[in-house]
């Protein structure tokens, strides 16, 4: 276990944390809840990087570090269409937590059939990671229709489109290997 893996852990524990620090009735809780979930978003970047850095790379934080980014993400984007109850909000979250099971599993796929350098993470992809986080934390921290949750909503929208094209990216590399006779 390395300092890596134990960031890329940290922040699967800090997910039922965030949810309930959520939804305390107390006024300073999404603000807090943002805080932690910015907690998680940091960590997902500095847990790469020392594990490049310090050459820590592992089986373990290959497989958990995108699995704990899913969760966080998931959960938040739930909450999120919970607080907002509205249909403008459900699309979205649907459309990036829909697009995080089709790549999970195309990658899974390529993986098996000695392709996985074929869907390998893209630019597009990084950006949309990038403004998802930025999204959901502003959405998470700020009261619901305050400039700053505006921000979040059309950053969010930004974040789906963004998921759409990058799906489609990577669909399309993956295309001539789906269509291939077994």
């Amino acid at each position: 276990m390395n300092i890596p893996n134990l960031l890329t852990l940290l922040r699967i524990v800090l997910i039922p944390v965030f949810i309930l620090i959520y939804y305390l009735p107390v006024p300073y809780a999404h603000f807090s809840a943002g805080a932690i979930f910015a907690l998680a978003a940091i960590t997902d970047w500095f847990d790469g990087y020392l594990a490049r850095r310090w050459n820590q790379t592992s089986a373990l934080g290959a497989f958990l570090d995108p699995v704990a980014d899913k969760l966080i993400v998931a959960a938040a984007l739930v909450v999120l269409t919970q607080t907002f109850s509205a249909l403008w909000m459900t699309v979205p979250a649907i459309i990036i937590i829909g697009r995080e099971i089709v790549i999970s599993a195309l990658r899974e796929w390529m993986a098996e059939v000695g392709k996985r350098a074929n869907v390998a993470v893209s630019y597009i992809g990084k950006i949309k990671t990038a403004l998802q986080m930025i999204s959901i934390l502003l959405l998470v921290s700020f009261t619901p229709f305050s400039v700053l949750s505006w921000v979040g909503i059309v950053a969010m929208y930004g974040a789906a489109i963004l998921t759409l094209w990058s799906m489609i990216i990577y669909l399309k590399a993956a295309w001539p290997v789906l269509t291939s006779e077994m």
